[in-house]
Order: C-alpha cells, then structure tokens, then sequence
C-alpha cells in the first residue's frame, strides 16, 4: 500500500523522467508567476493585515496579547498561503488534469475512463473547479470567521491545518478521479472512506507548498502522486452516494 510520502517521491520522480517532462513545464510557468505575485503582496501588505487584526483584540484580552499575536500571525499567514495555493490550481487545472492523464497511461499503464477532447477536458476542469470553490469557499469563510471569535480563535490555526489537508487531497486526488468520471460527491465520499489516505496525502501536499522555490517543482510530482494513490487506494471504492 502506498503511503503519501511515497507516492509524491515516485510521482516527483516519474515526472522528471523521459516522456513527461513535457508536460510539466507549463504548470511550473503558473505556479511561478503566482506565487512571484504572492510573495510580493505579502511582503507589501502583510505588517498591515496583522497590526489590523490585532487592534480588534478586545481590552479585555491584552494579557493574552503574547499567545494571541503568533496565532493570529499563523492563522493569517496559512488563510494567505491557502488563498493563493486556490488561485494557483484554479488557473493551471487544465494542465493538471492532463498530466494526471499522461501518467496514468505511462506509469500506471492504464487508460483514463475519460474519452473528452483536449478542448472540452480543459473547459471542463474550469468547470470542476468551480465546483470545488464553491464546496470550499463556504467553509473557508466559517474558519475565517472562527478566527475573529475571542476563546474559538485559540483553535484556529488547527482546524486551518485540518482543513487545508483536506483541501488539499480534494484538489490533487480530483485530477485522476475526473479523469475517470468520477463525480464530486463521488470522490469526496471515496476519500471520507478512505479518510487517512486522504489527510495524510493532503497534509504533506500543504507542507510542500510551504516550501520556498521547491514547491514550484514538487507539486507536479504532488499530481502524479495522486494518480498513483488513486490507483492503489480509491479506484475500488464505491460510495452510496448519489451522482
């Protein structure tokens, strides 16, 4: 059985190999001009957000002020990190979802259920992350709003670490899953039931997105990672859950 460390270092590791890397150059292109944006916004910006948010720190609460400051930093840097790692996928999906494709055929040695042309597969994946926002934005802005509560917000930063696991096994295991015509409420019913699969893969995935400049290059590899943990953990799932 694969575990998530594994399947990320041999899907980094098959990626970079002959007859894929051609396939990835497009995604490092993206995740290179977001993540530029993202770095210089929140060097900009980011004293500002915190010295706001701590000024809505009732009176009451200043004796508190040296634990409340690193966990409203935390929970702040993870909601910005979370925000942009959404923007990064949601406009390389197409690509994605294509290599997720290419590696299934080459590494697996399977052919992908889906039968869509290149054109329609990159509309649709639009398609499906929009699905997913809207899955995802929702409860985002509970956390968020979790955050501002004086006693709830010491749980912030954790639930923010469960929740961006979780995200994150959504957005990479859904590549090789719509690739399959797996269907949302599908695939989300497939990683409850296989539910420390799915966090632990989603919770390295967001670690290696906190990793300066690798990051860039390890999240192909996060995506054939995904393939291979689809094959060997959610393919033979079936859900009661209806399309």
């Amino acid at each position: 059985m694969l575990d998530a460390v594994t399947a990320i270092s041999r899907g980094t590791r098959c990626v970079y190999g002959p007859g894929l890397r051609r396939y990835i150059f497009l995604p490092i292109l993206v995740n290179v001009l977001v993540y530029g944006t993202m770095l210089h916004i929140v060097l900009e910006r980011f004293s500002g957000w915190l010295a706001s948010w701590m000024s809505a720190v009732p009176g009451w609460l200043d004796w508190l002020s040296w634990l409340i400051w690193p966990i409203f930093f935390l929970s702040l840097l993870v909601v910005v990190f979370f925000t942009f790692t959404l923007v990064t996928h949601f406009i390389a999906a197409p690509f994605y979802g294509f290599l997720a494709a290419k590696v299934e055929r080459q590494v697996v040695g399977r052919e992908p259920l889906d039968d869509r042309g290149l054109t329609k597969t990159a509309l649709d994946a639009l398609g499906r992350e929009l699905v997913k926002l809207g899955y995802i934005l929702p409860r985002a802005a509970l956390l968020f709003v979790i955050g501002w509560i004086p006693g709830l917000n010491l749980f912030a930063p954790l639930l923010w670490a469960l929740f961006s696991a979780w995200v994150m096994a959504i957005t990479y295991l859904d590549y090789p899953m719509d690739n399959n015509k797996v269907s949302f409420r599908d695939m989300r019913g497939r990683l409850s039931a296989r539910w420390w699969q799915s966090l632990s893969y989603g919770g390295v995935v967001t670690l290696l997105t906190w990793i300066p400049l690798a990051n860039l290059f390890l999240i192909p590899g996060a995506v054939a990672g995904a393939v291979l943990m689809w094959d060997d953990h959610y393919r033979d799932v079936h859900t009661l859950t209806k399309p």
